[in-house]
């Protein structure tokens, strides 16, 4: 099994996205041994945003300049990655009620019609079904169940739709909010998502020992 990595905050060791998916990436490889990871790392690597240029190639065209060239390599190779993972465990921290812009720029490269979706006379239809997804998500706020801020959660609710685009059902948020309310509220909210992370890991080697 192949499991893609991909962190996409800016704080780097001080970010709570990070240290989520590095958790959740732990239990997967206990869970899984000899589960291969591939680390896509969004802020210290990050991938150019698209551009017509980009469109283009796809569309047939030709590159116009070496550094068009390699950069549509990149983009070519984090598509080949993602599609070549069982598992994908994204680090998503909330900035300005949506995604990093990294991450928005990770996402346009695996929006591409024919690999990961088409279109019929039926609608949309996703090309890359059969993975699990995992988002790391954390929040200043709460943005949960009847907070007022509800609305404004425009992270986790467009994660959920560009994977289902693609064919993805199973997408899963380990979610840590409201660190930004206090000290206790944040205490408890780490606890949670570890604990939630730890749970399922549990069960997993429950069925892996009865099998």
């Amino acid at each position: 099994m192949n499991l893609l990595h991909v962190d996409s905050s800016i704080l780097g060791p001080a970010s709570v996205s990070r240290q989520l998916s590095e958790a959740i990436v732990a239990a997967e490889r206990a869970a899984f041994p000899g589960l291969e990871v591939v680390r896509l790392d969004l802020a210290a690597d990050p991938i150019g945003h698209l551009t017509g240029a980009h469109v283009a190639l796809w569309q047939g065209g030709i590159a116009e300049s070496a550094t068009l060239a390699e950069d549509a390599a990149v983009g070519d190779a984090a598509l080949d990655a993602f599609l070549a993972a069982d598992i994908v465990v994204i680090g998503a921290p909330m900035y300005n009620f949506g995604i990093p812009s990294q991450l928005k720029a990770w996402i346009d490269r695996l929006a591409v019609v024919g690999r990961t979706f088409r279109f019929t006379e039926h609608g949309p239809q996703g090309l890359a079904g059969g993975k699990r997804i995992i988002v790391a998500s954390s929040r200043g706020g709460i943005y949960t169940g009847a907070s007022a801020l509800a609305p404004f959660d425009h992270q986790e609710h467009y994660l959920r739709a560009i994977f289902n685009l693609f064919g993805i059902t199973d997408v899963r948020f380990v979610r840590a909010e409201g660190l930004a309310t206090g000290e206790e509220p944040r205490r408890r909210a780490l606890a949670a998502a570890y604990a939630e992370i730890a749970g399922p890991r549990q069960k997993r080697f429950a069925a892996i020992s009865s099998s």
